[in-house]
């Protein structure tokens, strides 16, 4: 059984450059698939450790946060 989780980062609020950045920031906690639907940024991911997961959830969507708003919102 795997621990696969999923976010969801809507295209109207983040920068989708961002986004792929979060990933690779944390990349070594997690395996990462990306998908670009109509309306957002889904983000698929299994922890590395599934203790983490809940963590590595919110430090992703902060870190996918700060980035967007570093390049001025989304585009």
């Amino acid at each position: 059984m795997t621990d696969r989780h999923e976010l969801r980062f809507s295209r109207r609020l983040y920068h989708g450059e961002a986004v792929d950045q979060a990933v690779k920031a944390f990349a070594r906690f997690a395996s990462f698939d990306l998908e670009q639907t109509d309306d957002d940024w889904v983000v698929r991911f299994t922890p590395n450790d599934p203790a983490l997961a809940r963590r590595l959830r919110g430090e992703l969507g902060n870190h996918a946060l700060g980035l967007t708003v570093q390049r001025g919102g989304a585009k």
